[in-house]
């Protein structure tokens, strides 16, 4: 990057104090022609320094200043900490880009410090991921990556295919000799072992995806089971309607409640029954639907209704690969039940088994959140490339395909999982990163 940007790295709607970020190879001598300082210049100080001064007729500054490559951006760049004056933040960037700077795109300080080195591509989503995290495990998971742990699993895997394709490539190499290095079977293990560890990762997604824009929690069960009576409690007010009168809930009705430092989305839907009432019938076709797109369902069963049988028809409609959470309600009218075996037993009353429900959510998140969790689409997606490639390899070992299309086949996986961290982008490279930055907010 030849020239030289500035941008406001902080909100001007609030606060006492903003921050001007600028970078580039002038940004040392601009902020030094705007800013006086008690002692010494911007592009005389070493490393890393803070100088007081003064913009005169506008503020009196602290100015951060980074010496490349000892900064964010690689480059020489400054923080100008001023007050959090709209006037005075739009006066400073005017100054700035009189003297030779210009504003910043949306991720434009993130983009050079991927371009510098200073960071990988997945390492600077994170950054994005960072920003915008609002729960606790949101917020662990964009760390994570940030802190390059995802990328190291990553280049792991990578690694360990690169070991395979080095194998078959010495066997073109001594084409002639007919020569091994590995045998097939071997061969096919490990090929294995990578298909199982992308899978791992792709199927990761799911759950990376929910925790970091809120884990979707269907309430469903039978009409009258108490349903909406226990979102009201889980969100603590009366956001939905609770009446005597079966179907009264028509539509689903979300709210997001965090728990333990997990965001949840709790949605409320229409009691499951056989009904000829078209409306109705539609609020029950949404409820499946949600169903279906969610990853933990809690079963209601009315505790004045037969729960076993009421437990068998929930289990019936929830798919296998969803988190079902049975919980019976109702159990200030009838205490003397006998617990049931998985069964959590409320009462909205009291609060009885609110606590331990709320136990079983965050646990279920916690532990699907721990290790390396995938959160972005375009990883997603560059994963099962990589899945499909091995599946190639391991598909023609068993159909004697060339040796040569294998290397091939592997040299595509070893692609896919590099364009996650930004190697072998291919010919879009610049859409890529268009489109990646393009989400970050200006100053950033």
């Amino acid at each position: 990057m030849s020239d030289t940007i500035c941008a406001p790295a902080t909100a001007s709607n609030g606060g006492a104090i903003a921050v001007i970020r600028v970078s580039g190879p002038e940004s040392l001598k601009a902020v030094g022609n705007i800013a006086r300082f008690r002692s010494g210049s911007a592009t005389d100080a070493r490393g890393y320094s803070l100088r007081f001064g003064e913009i005169p007729g506008v503020d009196e500054v602290l100015v951060s200043i980074f010496k490349n490559p000892h900064s964010y951006t690689g480059e020489d760049a400054a923080e100008i900490s001023c007050h959090c004056s709209p006037f005075i933040v739009r006066r400073i960037l005017e100054l700035l880009i009189q003297n030779g700077c210009r504003m910043a795109e949306p991720g434009e300080f993130t983009r050079r410090a991927f371009l510098a080195g200073k960071m990988d591509l997945a390492q600077a989503e994170a950054v994005s991921e960072l920003i915008s995290s609002d729960s606790t495990a949101a917020h662990r998971i964009a760390l994570n990556q940030l802190r390059g742990g995802y990328s190291a699993e990553l280049k792991g895997l990578r690694d360990s295919i690169l070991d395979l394709t080095a194998l078959v490539e010495l066997e073109l190499d001594f084409s002639e000799e007919e020569v091994e290095f590995a045998g097939r079977d071997k061969l096919k293990g490990l090929v294995s072992q990578a298909i199982a560890r992308v899978d791992a990762l792709s199927e990761s997604f799911r759950v990376g995806n929910a925790i970091k824009n809120g884990v979707p929690v269907v309430i469903a069960g039978a009409v009258n089971s108490g349903k909406s009576t226990l979102l009201n409690a889980l969100v603590g007010e009366e956001r939905a309607i609770v009446s005597n009168i079966p179907g009264t809930t028509r539509d689903t009705i979300e709210e997001v409640v965090t728990v333990d430092g997990v965001q949840f989305r709790f949605i409320d839907t229409a009691g499951i029954r056989e009904t000829a009432d078209t409306v109705e019938r539609i609020g029950i076709d949404r409820a499946h639907s949600a169903i279906a797109a969610s990853e933990i369902v809690i079963g209601v069963l009315d505790g004045l209704g037969d729960a076993d049988a009421a437990a068998s028809a929930l289990r019936a409609v929830v798919p296998a690969d969803k988190k079902l959470i049975l919980v019976r309600t109702k159990m200030d009218l009838c205490p003397a039940s006998a617990p049931i075996e998985g069964v959590l037993d409320i009462c909205t009353a009291n609060g009885l088994g609110l606590s331990e429900l709320k136990a079983a959510l965050s646990g279920y998140a916690s532990t699907a959140s721990e290790g390396t969790v995938v959160t972005s689409a375009r990883h997603y997606e560059a994963l099962r490339d990589a899945s499909a490639s091995l599946n190639a390899v391991l598909d023609g070992m068993g159909s004697g395909i060339p040796t040569d299309l294998l290397a091939e086949d592997l040299r595509e996986a070893v692609r896919s999982l590099g364009r996650i961290w930004g190697e072998d982008l291919g010919i879009s490279a610049q859409d890529t990163l268009n489109h990646i930055f393009g989400r970050f907010c200006i100053g950033k």
